[in-house]
């Protein structure tokens, strides 16, 4: 009797310290001010609201329940921001806060585990990754050093298309017909594969090493812009639908195998070799190898060449696809685009990276198309390291962000005529205070947008002075928006061209 006391004593110390704790927690939850959240389902959460393209379906939830929501994708918290005001304070007041990355199991085996820049949350590696990036690769110094590289690989694709305009007016079918979006991003990849590594894959004669790393980045980017209902519903994770797991680990083995062999090659490259191939990436990091192993590892070399092979890519041939998508629905703009061209730079040259400074309509033209057609419509996800509080909503520590850029630059209340492609708007400094953030801001900017913003500006600048362009039929270019982390059209992009008789020796120099 005595040890039956004792023990219901021994007990109720116990457990009403824990009873007290869970009571102390459970009225705290209920003192949180959580963002509204629409009414959801058990397990999936809002994940039944949502239709392809993402972007657009958030943007009607924000429309019908406010601006800042909190969803649940599954079994994950998400924070959706379409307010400029909370998005600003999400990446700047909490900037530390939200430099995480969530790790979604889709996405384990293609950032290598999380290592790559994009992928990484906030830490040492994310640091080291970030640093060498700003520093050693994309700032300014060494842009103007690879500037070479991007003029030839533009003037390239400029003699390309004038050598298949001359076979189609010798075969009777003047005008040709170009794919943009395809030479779009087999220029882009070119300009970066060239900096990351002196190879060229595309446009030149046709090998099995190329032929190889063409299918592995169509692979890549497939996979990457495919939607992964394991990443919110785990228990959809026990079974490989569709074997993407092992399409993905299979993908992944050759893409480091592609970026090993980079290394090894410089790595064996005599000085001959290394002349020929010029200035890389990949050379200048090795140098800075011998004297910091482990800030400069073999293993960090890859993590940078994966992280701007995908994010230098793709990123920037939709941003020019979706430029001359623009100007072929808008005749004038185009028109005043080469009537600026002709009197700053003439038809006697071809334009140079060094004139784009001085073409602001044609700047005012990227602008507006990064402003109506964000390709990360949503940015990529943030997730949060701490409680924080956005918008005087209370935000719990883990919690996905999704920052709708696309919304908010096509908001009616920041922006006149907010749906209508109006270069003008930013003529003459009238944009400035405007609030645009396709390649986000903070900790995790893009330190790519000076390599993007110039590749973009020197192969637009260059399209439009070399030819005259025209859209395939009367019926204006379709822009409807596609699926994926990016945002491609959903119709890739084809139009008419013919070279312009004022470039025509110019063009012949090439």
């Amino acid at each position: 009797m005595a040890d039956t006391a004792t023990l219901s004593l021994l007990f109720l110390s116990l457990a009403t310290p824990l009873f007290l704790l869970a009571l102390l927690l459970g009225n705290r939850k209920k003192r949180l001010r959580l963002p509204p959240s629409p009414p959801s389902l058990p397990v999936i959460g809002h994940l039944h609201l949502f239709k392809k393209p993402l972007h657009r379906a958030l943007s009607s939830l924000a429309a019908a329940h406010g601006p800042v929501l909190l969803l649940r994708f599954g079994s994950r918290r998400v924070l959706h921001v379409a307010d400029p005001a909370a998005a600003e304070e999400c990446l700047s007041t909490h900037d530390v806060v939200f430099a995480n990355r969530p790790r979604l199991p889709s996405a384990r085996y293609l950032s290598n585990g999380y290592t790559t820049l994009g992928s990484s949350s906030y830490g040492p590696n994310w640091r080291n990754l970030r640093r060498i990036a700003t520093v050693e690769v994309l700032s300014a110094h060494r842009l103007l050093r690879s500037a070479s590289v991007r003029a030839a690989e533009v003037r390239d694709t400029a003699r390309r298309l004038f050598v298949d305009a001359d076979s189609a007016e010798a075969s009777g079918s003047r005008p040709a017909c170009a794919d943009v979006k395809a030479r779009a991003f087999e220029l882009a990849l070119n300009v970066v594969v060239r900096m990351i590594a002196g190879k060229r894959y595309y446009g030149g004669e046709e090998s099995e090493e190329a032929a190889r790393f063409r299918e592995m980045v169509h692979e890549y980017f497939a996979m990457h812009g495919a939607s992964n209902l394991q990443d919110f519903l785990p228990v959809l994770g026990l079974v490989d639908i569709g074997g993407a797991k092992r399409r993905a680990v299979r993908l992944s083995a050759k893409r480091n195998e592609w970026a090993q062999r980079l290394i090894d090659e410089h790595r064996a490259a005599d000085d001959e070799v290394r002349a020929i191939r010029g200035r890389t990436m990949v050379g200048d990091l090795l140098d800075m190898q011998a004297s910091e192993p482990e800030a400069y590892s073999d293993k960090v070399i890859t993590a940078l060449c994966l992280s701007i092979l995908q994010a230098g890519t793709d990123t920037t041939s939709s941003a020019i696809e979706w430029g001359m998508a623009e100007m072929l629905n808008h005749p004038a703009t185009m028109a005043k685009a080469r009537e600026e061209v002709d009197k700053v730079i003439g038809t006697g040259r071809l334009l140079e990276e060094a004139d784009l400074p001085s073409l602001p309509y044609l700047q005012c033209i990227i602008r507006e198309t990064l402003r109506l057609h964000p390709i990360a419509p949503l940015l990529a996800p943030h997730e949060s390291s701490a409680d924080c509080t956005v918008a005087g909503y209370d935000i719990p520590a883990g919690t996905m962000l999704l920052v709708n850029v696309h919304s908010i630059q096509r908001d009616e209340r920041l922006w006149e005529e907010p749906m209508r492609f109006m270069p003008e708007r930013f003529e003459g400094g009238k944009g400035e205070g405007k609030w645009m953030l396709p390649f986000s801001m903070g900790r995790r900017g893009c330190p790519g947008e000076a390599l993007g913003m110039k590749v973009v500006g020197l192969t637009l600048g260059t399209l439009v002075q070399c030819f005259e362009w025209s859209r395939i039929g009367e019926e204006e270019v379709d822009m409807a928006e596609g699926s994926g982390l990016t945002m491609p059209m959903a119709v890739p992009l084809e139009a008419l061209y013919w070279p312009r008789a004022e470039m025509a020796s110019a063009l012949r120099a090439l």
